[in-house]
């Protein structure tokens, strides 16, 4: 009998408490009444989509801004609060949570596509143990089953507030929290060592990436906007079929890398959904770039170098560049370079929350063109740089993606508690 047994067998030896969200706490919205413009200068921080839907505990690295009057009335955040996102295109993503574990020194708002919820007696629980919990594959069906939706799903706060969570004693809660953060914080540490070994290839990759591709004192370079080199430039399907066992894939942004699609959780549907919309024009094929258009993931730029059987959401962007004008890869490496990005997020973006890509405006973005050989021994020498940071990528990772199974097993065992008969 381990720790945990003993534990639970000296102090609750007929099971766990069950409550419902409802019974123990309330919730709360985010930010409400802005515009654009209380983005643009703001004086007080707030929280966005990204940093609930990415980090199990919150992450207060926070550079946002957000205009707060004096006296104005908005829901502030507070240690022990559990954030969630409040919509997303599949049901499965929504209610993405983050638990506040630390002390807030400082007003700290909610953007306005969350929501939070506060405990009516915060010392009940962990907040640690909290940040485990609401990751477990049974919360995580529990609030998948609170969303409605046909385009966007949107989670109910009548039905999130139904949602069941188990009460162990503060002891086996701290108990547990410490045997789950070893994990966490090993696969901390063997992270930090691949981008420690993966940064001076990113540094050099770039170094290069910018060399070539400037165009100071070059001749045979023209200029020609983006809308003007392809002869498509739109988003994947807005309409989310439901998922099955077997079938296609269907990557949304969160499914794609710097050079490609992980397919590991990746969404999969019909046959019939599919042949659907590949008609509707959300199959990418050889040739065509991908790009994210949502927030930090903007730096994911990719081209189709194999045919693969798949159609992607409204968070990708699918452009085909016409071939006698600029190749697909040389295009992909140019919408990469930092000053592009951030010419993208500036000017071609939406203000506050998400930063998304609007294609109507991105296709106005000026593309500097050489000759198509030059284009060429470009992507010859940028991929080489690339296939190096690959070949790293393919070692650790799979180390931490070992520690991250091993991590999720023993969340998933250790947070199934019996529950106690009335």
């Amino acid at each position: 009998m381990n720790e945990i047994d003993k534990l639970i067998q000296e102090l609750c030896p007929d099971g766990v408490e069950y409550r419902r969200l409802g019974e123990i706490g309330t919730f709360y919205g985010g930010l409400s009444g802005k515009s654009k413009k209380d983005f643009e200068d703001g004086n007080a921080k707030f929280i966005t989509y990204l940093n609930v839907y990415s980090n199990p505990s919150l992450d207060f690295n926070i550079k946002e801004r957000v205009k707060i009057l004096e006296g104005e009335k908005q829901n502030t955040v507070q240690k022990g609060d559990i954030l969630f996102t409040g919509s997303s295109e599949t049901p499965d993503e929504c209610g993405m949570s983050s638990v506040v574990t630390k002390d807030v020194t400082e007003d700290l708002y909610l953007n306005s596509f969350c929501f939070g919820f506060r405990l009516d007696v915060p010392e009940m629980f962990n907040s640690d143990f909290l940040k485990h919990y609401f990751r477990t594959h049974s919360a995580r069906n529990q609030i998948a089953k609170t969303a409605s939706g046909v385009t966007r799903f949107n989670v109910s706060k009548a039905k999130f507030a139904k949602i069941e969570i188990p009460l162990p004693p503060i002891t086996i809660q701290e108990k547990i929290v410490e045997i789950l953060d070893k994990f966490t914080s090993l696969e901390a540490e063997l992270e930090a060592e691949l981008e420690a070994e993966l940064e001076a290839r990113r540094k050099q990759y770039e170094y290069y990436r910018e060399k070539l591709l400037n165009t100071n004192n070059k001749e045979g370079i023209i200029w020609l906007k983006l809308g003007d080199i392809c002869s498509r430039i739109k988003d994947g399907s807005h309409y989310s079929p439901k998922s099955v066992e077997q079938g296609y894939y269907m990557p949304s942004v969160k499914d794609m890398t710097s050079n490609g699609f992980d397919y590991s959780s990746c969404k999969m549907i019909s046959e019939e959904d599919y042949h659907s919309l590949v008609k509707a024009g959300c199959h990418p094929v050889v040739g065509d770039v991908l790009i994210a258009k949502d927030g930090s993931m903007l730096k994911n730029v990719f081209p189709i170098n194999k045919e693969d059987d798949i159609v992607v959401l409204s968070s990708i962007a699918i452009i085909t560049p016409i071939a006698e004008l600029v190749n697909g890869s040389y295009l992909s490496h140019y919408l990469r370079s930092e000053s592009v990005k951030e010419r993208t997020i500036r000017d071609f973006s939406s203000k506050g929350g998400v930063p998304r890509i609007i294609l109507k405006n991105f296709k106005r973005i000026p593309i500097p063109l050489p000759p198509l050989s030059e284009q060429r021994r470009i992507v010859e020498i940028l991929d080489r740089f690339e296939a190096l940071i690959n070949d790293l990528q393919a070692g650790l990772p799979a180390e931490i993606a070992a520690r991250r199974q091993q991590y999720e097993y023993y969340r998933e065992k250790l947070l199934i508690f019996k529950r106690k008969t009335v």
